[in-house]
């Protein structure tokens, strides 16, 4: 072997380790900064959801600092209207709770009333005696820490997302343009189109996945309330917020009302469950591909398998991008993969597939 064959092939040699290298390395500081990578991510999706309005409103203001500062205001005006909407009676059901517990506790110790009949009736009264709720109280101390460090990361994770969608709003005029500096007028209309698209989606999959959680979570609490569940806010909160998670949040809902339901009284779980059977058959052969047909335009198949894939990836937060991004991508196949290579016709009398022209 001739030393410029040498020199090639360890210069081939090099090349292939240094993208290796490079892979890897690339992989550990995404994984080293997922979080961080992730509330951008979900930054992205309210800030292109939110950006609409603002572009509407700001033909009126002239200014787009004024109305994206409005913009934001009036969200979280709205918001705070509908978390004091649900965090007042939701004070008062668990003022009335712990007013309530320690007779509970003594009913539950007796074997009375219905949580001590459904202890009784599963053989569970040894858990309710005073040592045994004594040594569970003194290990709830333990994961308190979690608990405070799991809110703050909370908080955190919710100030850091707001200020980052605020600011790639007010910001993404100066982005698109000089994006759209860097390309010929062609890929400009193309990119705009793809944005215009991205945003359509984005916005129609959040608006109608919060529709559906107020319905259910209505929904819940007025069969609750009729049937005299107790904490009939907290649990249609709970169903409300299950219910935002594709696929298994309903089922998650169900079982956490069914289960208040029958602790109350048998009849009023089985009104409960059958009330969540029907429920989630409307949901799911009515208001959802209803509204995921306008939203994002996928089929059943797909959307499944994107949801799935996205749930082992991410987990909670894939699943609640899932479907939006599925979305997305197919507007990009449809733009960059040529009609005609989407589907090739089928071979006639054994003779190869004709490519379409370069330009097709």
């Amino acid at each position: 072997m001739s030393t410029a064959d040498d020199r090639s092939t360890a210069r081939r040699t090099l090349v292939v380790i240094g993208l290796v290298l490079a892979t890897v390395i690339g992989l550990a500081l995404i994984w080293a900064t997922r979080r961080v990578l992730v509330w951008g991510l979900v930054a992205v999706f309210f800030a292109v959801s939110l950006k609409p309005p603002v572009d509407r409103l700001q033909r009126r203001v002239r200014r787009r600092a004024l109305a994206t500062l409005l913009v934001f205001l009036a969200a979280f005006t709205l918001f705070a209207a509908l978390g004091a909407l649900i965090v007042v009676p939701l004070a008062d059901e668990v003022a009335r709770f712990a007013d309530r517990l320690p007779e509970l506790v003594r009913e539950a110790q007796a074997g009375q009333g219905p949580l001590g009949r459904l202890l009784d009736r599963f053989h569970l009264l040894r858990y309710a005696e005073p040592g045994q709720l004594r040594r569970f109280g003194s290990r709830l101390g333990d994961p308190t820490v979690g608990v405070v460090r799991s809110v703050a990361q909370a908080v955190t994770a919710l100030v850091t997302v707001v200020v980052l969608a605020y600011l790639m709003v007010l910001e993404a005029p100066k982005i698109v343009a000089a994006t759209l500096r860097l390309v010929g007028d062609g890929p400009a209309r193309r990119l705009r189109r793809i944005g215009r698209d991205s945003s359509r989606i984005i916005t129609g999959y959040l608006s109608g996945n919060l529709l559906i959680s107020v319905i259910c979570g209505g929904l819940t609490f007025l069969v609750l309330f009729l049937l005299g569940v107790p904490f009939a806010a907290v649990i249609a909160l709970t169903v409300a917020v299950f219910d935002l998670i594709p696929l298994v949040g309903a089922t998650l809902g169900a079982i956490a009302a069914a289960g208040a339901a029958f602790v109350h009284s048998p009849t009023a779980g089985i009104v409960v469950l059958v009330f969540f059977v029907v429920y989630q058959q409307v949901e799911n052969h009515l208001l959802q591909p209803v509204i995921m047909a306008r939203a994002v335009q996928l089929n059943p198949l797909t959307v499944l398998v994107s949801v799935l894939l996205a749930v082992e990836l991410a987990g909670l937060v894939g699943a609640l991008l899932a479907i939006p991004a599925a979305g997305i991508a197919q507007v990009l196949v449809r733009e960059f993969v040529p009609a005609g290579r989407q589907a090739l016709p089928q071979p006639a009398d054994g003779q190869p597939a004709q490519r379409p022209p370069a330009g097709g």
